[in-house]
């Protein structure tokens, strides 16, 4: 059964010096502050769209990593996942930085490495995302 999400996007004035918000409304969960110094610079208690889609990226990693790696039957005790996107001004976003840490008992790294691998071109934000480069950083643990 496919499922819809909705975020809506509310804005004021110019790029520049303009501001808005951003309201996850199919969970509810709250409304985000969002400017272009925010995005463009620091992010001084704002979000930006570029965090958004490195929550979503690092989630869906994370998520179906830990399905591949119970489907091989090792499934992992923990996964902790990080995104890094990168936004420059006036190019758009040049790159996505995938980091994970995870702790699964009876793989050997190399198939651990392999798993990371087909996570990262299988799942559905990084499919999404296949204009843009993504890379990979996979480290088994304890």
């Amino acid at each position: 059964m496919a499922t819809t999400r909705k975020a809506t996007a509310h804005w004021k004035g110019a790029l520049i010096d303009g501001s808005g918000t951003v309201d996850l409304e199919s969970s509810g969960v709250g409304s985000y502050d969002v400017s272009w110094p925010s995005r463009a610079e620091q992010a001084n208690g704002k979000t930006s769209p570029e965090e958004l889609l490195a929550a979503a990226h690092s989630t869906c990693f994370s998520m179906a990593l830990s399905h591949g790696l119970a489907g091989a039957g090792t499934p992992p005790q923990t996964v902790d996942t990080s995104a890094e996107v990168t936004f420059q001004p006036g190019e758009g976003i040049t790159g996505i930085v995938l980091s994970v840490k995870a702790q699964v008992p009876g793989i050997s790294a190399a198939d651990f490495q392999a798993a990371a691998e087909k996570a990262k071109e299988n799942c559905p934000v990084s499919k999404a995302l296949a204009g843009t480069t993504i890379s990979l950083n996979a480290e088994l643990v304890g």
